[in-house]
């Protein structure tokens, strides 16, 4: 197989071009856009500018089937079904509020039982819980092994309380762990459970396929697959969006409207309350056919050769505490400098111009759970060289002499 062209890649990228000075390793956080998602999004403030579906002049309609194409161009790269099964919505975080919040007037009842994991980011707890708290529903949550990966026996037997929901991340956000999620799906399914999926850093390292996955809700962010912010998908199987009670209302979500009664839409723009992002979703489309060009494996292992030479260098400075494993690790590396505080380390980075995260990145229960105060987090993506690697390695070497001095 042809190795990857990662300076052909990054040349896509105007932010490199005009920052080369810069190392961006907090890709799990945003994405880079490259030059055909900002054409994309210009091309059709400039030309197209105007609402969707009921407009009778013929830049509302140019504007409707661009943006009806990018539902297509999203289904078609995860395999859905149908085309209703693509919710817009402005991200992760509003999808996987949407399916609790519609979940819980539907299905749940007091007294039964969701089941989470230690891995989840807030937007995959707090939503869940702020019914839990309401409706007496009960969560239960997935321990992990003393490597930092899901106890796959915990799951199973916790599975055996039968729980309504099981909600779980394709990948962690802090430690880049891949989780085992098609086993998770059937083994949920099994005991009758409905499964949704954190996609947020999932849908970037693979392209994921409803079909053979089989869960029942997938959701996932634009501004992490290189496409804009405010933009995101609920992909949601028929039955189960028909079982969602909509927690927006007004617009094209309306069927009929009187005083007395409304009735709504049909699938998907019973889900779609207002005025959507229009420019989002045709540029999440744009970034979907772009990336499509290139060959995802070649990537994976390109990225792959950088979490290596990353490991190699990080086990050779001293004072590196190393919170996520590199066995089935997406290319997210959570660490610390000894009982040096996150943010201090992240600072002496940024002076030399190398961007990461630092913090508990949403998932205070895992850093209680890992007793850690937060962590720094470098993030790789397919834009990023093994020159970024040495950069970061030879920063955090220096940091550590300074801060352990």
């Amino acid at each position: 197989m042809p190795t990857f062209d990662v300076q052909q890649f990054r040349q896509q990228f105007a932010f490199f071009q005009q920052q080369p000075e810069w190392v961006y390793l907090d890709n799990a956080a945003t994405m880079h856009k490259p030059q055909a998602v900002i054409d994309a999004v210009t091309q059709f403030y400039q030309q197209y500018n105007s609402n969707v579906h009921r407009g009778a002049h013929q830049l509302s309609q140019r504007a409707t089937t661009l943006f009806e194409q990018a539902r297509s161009t999203v289904a078609s790269y995860i395999n859905a079904q149908h085309l209703h099964e693509i919710i817009f919505c402005s991200g992760a975080t509003a999808a996987l509020n949407q399916i609790a919040f519609g979940l819980m007037h539907t299905v749940l009842r007091p007294g039964d039982r969701i089941l989470l994991t230690q891995l989840e980011h807030h937007a995959n707890i707090v939503p869940w819980q702020l019914h839990c708290q309401r409706f007496g529903v009960i969560i239960d949550v997935v321990p992990l092994t003393p490597d930092h990966q899901l106890d796959m026996a915990a799951y199973q037997q916790l599975l055996q309380l039968k729980p309504k929901v099981v909600s779980f991340s394709h990948i962690s956000n802090v430690l880049g762990h891949i989780q085992p999620v098609a086993d998770m799906v059937t083994l949920a399914k099994a005991v009758g459970a409905i499964t949704v999926i954190d996609g947020a850093q999932g849908i970037v390292y693979q392209q994921p396929d409803m079909q053979q996955l089989d869960c029942d809700f997938y959701v996932f962010s634009g501004h992490k697959l290189y496409g804009p912010t405010g933009i995101g998908v609920l992909y949601g199987k028929t039955e189960q969006l028909a079982r969602l009670t909509p927690i927006f209302a007004g617009g094209e979500m309306i069927d009929s409207v009187s005083f007395i009664n409304t009735t709504f839409n049909k699938l998907p723009f019973r889900l779609e309350a207002g005025t959507p992002n229009i420019a989002g979703a045709i540029g999440l489309s744009a970034a979907i056919e772009w990336l499509q060009k290139y060959n995802n494996q070649q990537i994976v292992q390109h990225k792959s050769l950088l979490l290596k030479e990353f490991y190699t260098g990080l086990t050779a400075i001293k004072a590196i505490d190393i919170l996520s494993s590199s066995v089935h690790n997406a290319g997210i590396v959570a660490l610390n400098v000894d009982s040096e505080h996150p943010a201090d380390v992240a600072e002496l980075l940024n002076q030399q111009q190398i961007a990461v995260r630092s913090g508990q990145h949403c998932a205070m229960p895992l850093f209680s759970y890992l007793a850690r105060p937060g962590a720094i987090r470098c993030s790789f993506a397919a834009y990023n060289t093994l020159d970024d690697v040495n950069r970061c390695l030879l920063a955090l070497e220096q940091a550590v002499e300074i801060l352990t001095a």
